[in-house]
């Protein structure tokens, strides 16, 4: 149990659980357990009140309805750090800002320049965008204290701005075909929501109900239902006498990081490499995902700090140096669970290619993560 304990008390093992999730889940595809995991992948699930029904497989079910519960957390956690964290001050939320603005902007020009002309493929030109939070801090922890501190402030930063990003590009471009009726509903619930927070209500229960509802209204709705997650998170009240926002924070990030996250990368990561071949990973889609993730988050978040640095429009992370904060910037490459969920939002789980945009993902996240722990290791050497 000690053990056990240990582990799960690491900032690393998060980033563990979502490789060896990943990892099963491309055994289980590649193997003969294939049919199994299409099976389970498939299971038909339904919620039914009268006329009333949900009806999706388990995989929708871990898309649209846990997913939610993860943006629930990024909802809280965006909120509590513009209060009172890291996004507090002008000063400190500067550098962060411009760098995650560039670490959006390059990779989404670098995906549409391969991309060019193909009006379905340009669907996923957010996909390289994302950053995986988790994922990203886990292998910084791996450094330990021979990191400087203000770097881990400045990653952590920029990928809850790199969340908010993603969270506007959902809202504005993988929204479907809208349901006035659905979206009265919503703005009922959120009108509600408001009315809690303002009286400063304490029940969790209140927020989880109306939070219930929100979500239902927007799944019918067409929009997302994750971001149904985001506005209960922003509306749960954290300044007061019983900061309820970070009770839920504290219990949820757990069941978030080690269930949630980890099932939605079993559930997506199942590639068939068996139906993959090298010139497929070549063709536009693919690699403009790699590139975007590798080359382009590394240099729109470098080169966008680095010019923010030198004009003096924002200050250099304290006791870093430029090659660390080059390391950081590779990380921020790691796209993982964020792009892979943007993936299933721009091709609608769509097999057209093959799966090869979905390993492309998986690569240009670990190229990533294996080239910035490198370069981390040799900028803290010197």
């Amino acid at each position: 149990m000690g053990a056990l304990k240990s582990f799960f008390s690491k900032e690393s093992s998060a980033g563990v659980m979502l490789i060896v999730a990943t990892i099963l889940a491309l055994i289980f595809q590649n193997s003969f357990l294939d049919t199994f995991y299409t099976t389970f992948l498939h299971t038909p699930v339904e919620i039914r009140f009268g006329d009333f029904e949900i009806a999706k497989p388990l995989l929708l079910w871990v898309n649209d309805g846990l997913m939610a519960i993860f943006f629930l957390l990024i909802g809280i956690e965006i909120k509590r750090e513009i209060l009172e964290g890291h996004l507090s001050s002008l000063w400190a939320i500067t550098l962060p800002t411009i760098a995650a603005v560039g670490g959006m902007v390059v990779p989404a020009l670098i995906y549409i320049y391969f991309n060019r002309g193909d009006s379905f493929a340009l669907n996923g030109w957010a996909i390289p965008t994302a950053t995986d939070i988790a994922f990203a801090l886990g292998i910084l922890s791996l450094l330990g204290n021979r990191v400087p501190i203000s770097l881990k402030i400045f990653l952590m930063a920029l990928a809850i701005i790199d969340d908010l990003g993603a969270i506007i590009i959902i809202a504005l471009f993988y929204t479907q075909e809208l349901s006035l009726l659905s979206l009265i509903v919503a703005s009922l619930a959120i009108a509600i929501l408001a009315l809690l927070n303002y009286f400063n209500v304490t029940k969790k229960g209140a927020y989880f109900i109306v939070g219930a509802i929100l979500w239902i209204s927007v799944l019918k709705s067409g929009v997302h239902a994750t971001l149904a997650g985001v506005i209960l998170g922003l509306f749960i009240p954290l300044r007061t006498k019983r900061s309820i926002a970070k009770e839920i924070e504290h219990t949820l990030a757990p069941y978030v990081n080690f269930f949630i996250l980890p099932l939605f990368a079993f559930v997506n990561a199942g590639v068939d490499l068996r139906e993959i071949s090298i010139e497929q990973l070549f063709t536009p889609v693919p690699l403009g995902i790699m590139l975007g993730l590798f080359i382009g988050k590394q240099l729109g978040v470098f080169l966008f700090s680095w010019s923010a640095i030198k004009l003096k429009i924002a200050k250099m992370p304290d006791r870093a140096t430029f090659f660390q904060l080059y390391g950081v910037a590779i990380l921020t490459g790691i796209g993982f669970t964020m792009s892979l969920f943007i993936d299933s939002l721009a091709f609608n789980d769509s097999a057209i290619f093959n799966y090869a945009d979905r390993l492309a993902i998986l690569i240009g996240s670990f190229l990533s993560a294996i080239v910035g722990f490198l370069v981390l290791k040799m900028a803290t050497r010197s």
